[in-house]
């Protein structure tokens, strides 16, 4: 028993070992019931999300993310109380101590900030326009880089013991040095104004850049990203994108569809005549079409091997697998119609002319005629 009591009362840097297993015994119950809260509360979350409730599911989240470290800070604190130190030993802590809370309130805050993002995500969802759709990313990053900045400066200011005027200054003394050390981030950041100013595209849109054509799915603050069809993630800095020539296939008006439809040369002028005419039935009023975009077909040269045909017309809105539904009704009823009226489609050939063929007799004096004319 008094072997207990010794052990009990043992001391360690001037406190008795009781003291420091209740400070132990402490953080380690605070991150236990910390571990186990976190559980609970993304149950929750899980719940309200499933309920459509995106902001309230976010806001469980943000918690479950900081209350470990919040019940740990506080058994930290009220643990510290426990401990005998000295003035030195006192103040070391009580230091180290502000320091933990600033940076329990930042990441707090840091957290908090999915919240604020959820609910401006939330009213974007009920606009029209998608710009403000493409700001959300934006300010949910300008916060959390203003947060930690602040958080950094608060830090700087309790153990250096100066003011937050005096920090700042010496950072202003510093600043062109950073600003030549981070010149490409600024480039970038003024990109960003541009692009967000000229708005040459907006989340969601499919555009073209450099030979690559992709979905945007997120501006930010130094860059741009967009998914290519093929799947790949590009990211463009923003400074760079900028400057580039960028097509935007989203904001067409309609998709302008071109053919040529070449038939034989051995075919009369009434077929080519019935052709164009089964080509302009086929095409009036089709789906797609606006009065002021008529289709347009045309006779319009004789190529090397065929007569040609030209067709072109225009399928409103800019849907493209509806355009492609559209082309192929048309295209079948084309062939359709051709076939039946006996219209024969060429397709890139040569004729041979044998000397001695007695089917296809060589004028040897008419090839040199045209021959002597070519060189004249």
């Amino acid at each position: 028993m008094t072997d207990w009591k010794n052990w009990i009362h043992y001391e360690i840097a001037g406190n008795e070992l009781w003291r420091i297993a209740a400070l132990f015994l402490l953080i380690l119950g605070s991150f236990v019931a910390g571990k186990i809260t976190r559980v609970v509360l993304l149950k929750i979350g899980d719940t309200q999300k499933n309920r459509g409730r995106a902001v309230l599911a976010s806001f469980y989240v943000a918690l479950s993310r900081v209350c470990v470290v919040l019940l740990v800070l506080l058994a930290v604190y009220l643990g510290a109380a426990l401990l005998v130190m000295n003035e030195q030993l006192f103040a070391m802590v009580q230091t180290a101590l502000r320091v933990m809370v600033t940076i329990s309130v930042v990441y707090v805050a840091y957290c908090m900030v999915d919240v604020a993002a959820a609910s401006m995500t939330h009213l974007a969802s009920k606009t029209s326009n998608t710009f403000d759709d493409m700001l959300v990313p934006l300010v949910r990053k300008s916060l959390r880089v203003t947060i930690v900045i602040l958080g950094m400066v608060q830090i700087a200011q309790i153990l250096s013991g100066k003011s937050i005027s005096s920090i700042v200054a010496a950072l202003g003394v510093g600043s062109l040095a950073i600003a030549l050390a981070a010149k490409d981030t600024v480039s970038n950041f003024f990109g960003s104004l541009v692009i967000f100013t000229d708005r040459p595209f907006k989340i969601g849109d499919r555009i073209v850049v450099d030979g690559k054509d992709g979905i945007i799915e997120e501006v930010g603050l130094r860059s741009t990203r967009f998914r290519t069809l093929d799947g790949h993630l590009v990211i463009i800095p923003n400074g760079e994108l900028a400057n580039k020539t960028i097509t935007n296939i989203s904001d067409r008006p309609y998709i302008k569809h071109v053919a040529n439809i070449t038939i034989t040369y051995d075919t009369s002028p009434e077929k080519v005549t019935a052709a164009k005419t089964i080509l302009e039935e086929i095409l009036k009023n089709h789906e797609g079409m606006r009065e002021d975009f008529p289709p347009r077909i045309y006779f319009n040269q004789f190529n090397d091997w065929a007569l040609n045909l030209l067709v072109i017309y225009w399928y409103h809105p800019a849907d493209y697998w509806a355009y492609c539904a559209c082309a192929e009704k048309v295209n079948l009823e084309i062939l359709k119609r051709f076939n039946d009226a006996g219209i024969d489609f060429a397709f890139p050939s040569q004729t041979a002319y044998l000397a001695g063929d007695p089917e296809r007799p060589l004028n040897v004096g008419l090839l040199k005629n045209v021959i002597s004319r070519e060189n004249a």
